[in-house]
């Protein structure tokens, strides 16, 4: 039979105990513990703003001096080197630049709590001005708030705690109940000759609870009152953070949107061309590239310069860029042979009839049209056994047909090249074509732009388009304007051809759109001067740099176009 721990089953009981009071005690009128602790939310300095139709004017105080930021209302760019004066309580200041594009004022009268109204005149560069009314108000500073709770006082909110459910129970049920049950355990114990010291400790301690005596009722008892670990913080040791607001809307400091590069555009409704999105790639113009092959086969050597060009390498028109050796079998080499005996035994027949006919000229006796014929066909015979002795020895040159840059090249010392195996390819970097595949029927030379992974866009003139059936779409072909370096052909790129409909609506930059969490499409409306709300919108592509709003958002709204991911960032 297994023996029990006295101990163990003091602890039991007490626990049982003290269940048995917890499903007993009834609820009481006016009792409550408080909020639960929240999260305190960011404090922010004392900050007052004006604006105009051309410019926006936010002030901070911090540390006993205002930090004026201007910026341009529309576009939200900073405006700098204006000269900003300010009217204080302590009279007309002039601003001082600083490096970041805003403008400090030594205000130590900022420090003490107060409203206060302040008058700004901005000065541009090229003498306009405008006046802008501010008022800063500085709150009064927190009283001093008690430190964390320490061990000792939680423990001791939790004993009172603890006591006042035990106080609203009924006395004289649980009195009765709990002690005969912890007596009837007590009895067990010392009847077992155990070390039954701790065990009764632990029954004493639970009976001295439940028996306590009931405290008077009281009505409204407010543990809220209890003291509570508040965040704040003074003027001199605010923090403006950029945080999200309980409605969705995104408070972000000046500061941090210069940081952050953020930028606005006004919306306007405008007359609109649709476009159609197309997959393309960047080909090769065909009048301004080439490939140099080999017409026969043979065995490459290098140019003259005795290395192979590299790819990237410039090359220009005619210039010899490999040499290809024909291979002579034996067979070959036998007929040469056999040849050239044929022709050099030739060749020295005519020239002995030659020299006769030279010595018997002058006599008469062999005309002058003889002594010129054997000429003649001796000098043929020459040429004739000189061109066979060039087959043998000199190789085919590879020539380059267009100026341009080394796109490809399959040269190696010692290969030997098939006849019209493409050994090199050129192309001209500054003249490349965009091919894509339309799937419906395009307007002739309508305006074409292509965008690019990276989010570059590049402008297209149309060339032409093809009426083959390439898995059922057809080819256009545009040609990219200006020069674009970084680009190669191969490369992917989505194009956009404007058709000739026209569309009502709102253009904006593709970055302007952003994703929320479900997916929906989102534009930031800078509604103030340092909160964006964020705006549901339904968008169609436009062209490779702008979408088209169609609904949403409407006329006159400060919609963000750059920066707006790092906004849907914030949290």
């Amino acid at each position: 039979m297994m023996r029990r721990n006295p101990l163990a089953a003091a602890l039991s009981a007490a626990a049982l105990l003290l269940c048995l009071w917890g499903g007993a005690a009834p609820a009481h009128e006016g009792h409550d513990h408080g909020e639960e602790a929240k999260s305190a939310p960011a404090v922010t300095a004392p900050r007052g703003v004006s604006s105009s139709d051309a410019f926006e004017v936010v002030v901070v105080a911090r540390n006993g001096a205002l930090m004026v930021y201007v910026d341009r209302t529309g576009s939200n760019e900073p405006v700098t080197g204006a000269t900003v004066q300010a009217e204080t309580p302590e009279g007309a200041v002039t601003a001082t630049a600083t490096p970041d594009g805003a403008y400090l004022v030594d205000a130590h009268w900022s420090e003490k709590p107060g409203a206060y109204d302040l008058t700004f005149t901005v000065t541009l560069a090229d003498g306009t001005s405008d006046v802008f009314p501010v008022e800063l108000e500085v709150p009064e500073p927190p009283a001093a708030t008690a430190g964390p709770p320490t061990a000792w006082t939680s423990g001791l909110a939790i004993a009172h705690d603890f006591q006042h459910h035990l106080t609203q129970a009924d006395p004289m049920a649980f009195v009765i109940g709990g002690t005969g049950f912890v007596l009837g355990v007590g009895l067990t114990l010392l009847l077992g000759r155990r070390r039954s010291a701790p065990a009764v400790a632990v029954l004493v301690l639970a009976a001295g609870v439940v028996l306590a005596p009931r405290a008077n009722a009281h009505e409204g008892h407010d543990h809220g009152n209890e003291p509570k670990t508040l965040m704040a913080a003074p003027n001199g040791a605010s923090r403006d953070v950029a945080q999200r607001l309980p409605d969705g809307s995104v408070f972000m400091p000046k500061p941090t949107q210069r940081l952050l590069t953020i930028r606005t555009v006004v919306t306007a409704t405008s007359a609109l061309a649709r476009t159609t999105e197309m997959p393309g790639r960047v080909i090769t113009d065909p009048n301004a590239s080439g490939v140099v092959q080999s017409s026969v086969g043979g065995r490459l050597s290098p140019p003259p310069s005795g290395v192979f060009p590299r790819l990237g390498t410039p090359v220009a028109k005619g210039d010899v860029l490999a040499f290809v050796t024909p291979p002579i079998q034996a067979v070959d080499a036998s007929d040469m042979r056999q040849r050239q005996g044929e022709l050099d035994q030739q060749i020295a027949i005519v020239q002995r009839r030659v020299e006769r006919f030279q010595k018997l000229a002058p006599g008469g006796a062999v005309s002058q049209v003889q002594l010129d014929e054997a000429n003649a066909e001796l000098s043929g015979l020459k040429d004739r056994r000189t061109a066979l002795d060039k087959i043998r020895l000199q190789p085919e040159p590879l020539i380059a047909p267009v100026s341009g840059v080394i796109a490809e090249a399959n040269a190696m010392a010692g290969q030997m090249a098939s006849p019209g195996t493409m050994v090199f390819q050129i192309t001209d970097p500054a003249k490349l074509w965009v091919e894509a595949l339309s799937f419906e029927a395009l307007a002739p030379a309508q305006n074409a732009s292509a965008r690019l992974a990276d989010g570059r866009t590049l402008t297209l003139n149309y060339r032409g388009a093809g009426l083959a059936d390439r898995s059922q779409a057809v080819p256009v072909q545009f040609a990219i304007e200006g020069e674009q370096p970084d680009l190669r052909t191969g490369q992917f790129v989505t194009v956009h051809a404007s058709s000739s409909a026209p569309l009502q609506g709102l253009a904006l930059p593709r970055a302007s759109v952003v994703r929320s969490a479900n997916g929906q499409a989102l534009v930031y409306e800078h509604t103030q001067a340092e909160r964006f709300e964020p705006r549901e919108v339904q968008v169609e592509p436009l062209d490779a740099a702008r979408v088209l709003v169609v609904s949403g958002i409407g006329n006159g709204k400060r919609v963000v176009t750059q920066g707006a991911e790092l906004i849907n960032q914030v949290r």
